[in-house]
């Protein structure tokens, strides 16, 4: 049985009713499992964390459609890798088979010429081109791959679909099978995991080879004390990349300026792209900051304007600098809950009508019909101030923004009180 491929392996999937997860993608009747079967499959890219099964999707599309499938990690491969597939997939073209698959795993690790090398294989449809990436594909990938390619975002797993994952690995699995193995507790296995599959399956192997006895009941206690978690080193392009990241921004929302350097020297020692760090710190001035200090969204755009131009080592001290003065700052996320709430609203409403008396009136017919009567202009009256409905009709009064409890945003629900009354009472 050593000989045998990790337990993670074993249990990969090989068609889309064993593929767990996902279901708002391949579930019954779900638009990339209808584009699957109808056999016209665009070039996309699967955005989403580490272990929801990227490559295996991708693998699975290809089996099922039959097609010859390459792949290529952006981490090892450069240019010549890329045009050697291209090539080897004209010759399949021009041979008449079917259309190839060209799987590129975290192609967001590939630079601009990399990414330009693809551009005329998938406009020739020479290569159905299959990109996996845990960046968001607006900022990694160049605009004219992007505008070729179909963006799926893939979901992390959840708890019924782990622990799903654990039992029909102790039902199907050829070694764990004839163990006699009970899951008295799973809940440290599940946090220890991260929502990854990859990393639970091979965290249960850890537990299972453990004990050589074929009967085992797994504790959270005994799933603690033997998974020793080394996190000496730091691994940009594993698991520990999104484990690090985690406890900087973690660090940070939580005021902890402490916390928040030691994480980013550690991901500085590690080689980390410091656009990623500044990045990070720019999404978290906004989420976790906000309207309780404006100044930190634009001191994080600062650091990733200066880093962009300056480069490392120097970067450092910004990067270091913009982190402290994000951990110590007020924090408020009340612009994230209400733009939360506000598209939740819209979801659950659907298109409402736009009030008429909100509506520009560019023609004398919509004037005729009522489209700008009765509006107000804010400047006409005293404190720049007129009381008037801007919500639709059918949510009127709705709050979806709440000041947070912060010296600022304190301030701003005196005045939004002082201005509307009752309206805007919290």
């Amino acid at each position: 049985m050593n000989n045998l491929p990790p337990l993670a392996e074993r249990m990969r999937p090989k068609n889309l009713d064993d593929y767990v997860g996902q279901k708002h993608l391949v579930g019954p009747g779900a638009v990339l499992r209808k584009a699957i079967e109808s056999g016209s499959l665009p070039s996309m890219l699967f955005w989403g964390p580490p272990g929801v099964g990227k490559t295996t999707l991708a693998y699975i599309i290809s089996q099922t459609l039959d097609r010859p499938f390459f792949s290529l990690s952006a981490i090892n491969s450069g240019v010549k890798d890329v045009r050697e597939v291209i090539e080897t997939a004209s010759l399949l073209k021009e041979q008449g088979h079917t259309l190839p698959v060209l799987f590129i795993d975290e192609i967001h690790r590939f630079s601009k010429s990399q990414q330009d090398s693809l551009l005329g294989a998938v406009e020739r449809g020479t290569v159905t081109l299959i990109g996996a990436t845990t960046e968001n594909p607006s900022f990694e990938v160049i605009s004219a791959l992007l505008s070729r390619c179909q963006v799926y975002i893939l979901q992390p797993l959840n708890e019924d679909d782990l622990v799903s994952l654990l039992n029909k690995a102790m039902k199907e699995d050829v070694v764990l099978s004839k163990k006699k193995i009970i899951i008295k507790e799973h809940e440290a296995l599940l946090r220890l995991s991260g929502g990854d599959a990859r990393k639970l399956l091979n965290i249960f192997e850890l537990i299972v080879n453990a004990f050589n006895s074929k009967s085992i009941v797994i504790t959270n206690d005994m799933v603690l004390e033997h998974v020793q978690q080394n996190m000496a080193l730091y691994d940009k392009g594993g698991e520990q990349h999104y484990d690090i990241i985690s406890a900087f921004i973690k660090s940070m929302r939580g005021s902890d300026p402490n916390g928040a350097v030691y994480w980013l020297a550690r991901m500085i020692i590690g080689g980390e792209d410091p656009l990623f760090i500044a990045r990070r710190m720019l999404i978290l001035a906004s989420e976790d900051i906000g309207n309780a200090n404006p100044n930190a969204l634009l001191l994080a755009q600062s650091c990733f304007e200066a880093v962009n131009k300056i480069g490392m080592p120097e970067s450092q001290l910004i990067l270091s600098q913009t982190a402290i003065y994000l951990a110590t700052s007020a924090k408020s996320n009340s612009a994230t809950t209400a733009i939360s709430e506000a598209m939740a609203l819209v979801r659950q409403t659907g298109d409402l009508p736009v009030p008429l008396h909100l509506r520009n009136a560019p023609t004398k017919l919509m004037k005729n019909i009522g489209y700008g009567k009765d509006y107000k202009y804010a400047h006409s009256f005293e404190g720049n101030f007129v009381d008037l409905d801007f919500l639709p009709d059918a949510i009127k009064g709705t709050k979806l923004y709440q000041p947070g409890n912060n010296a600022r945003e304190q301030e701003s629900k005196e005045k939004l009180k002082k201005l509307w009354g009752e309206r805007y009472k919290y």
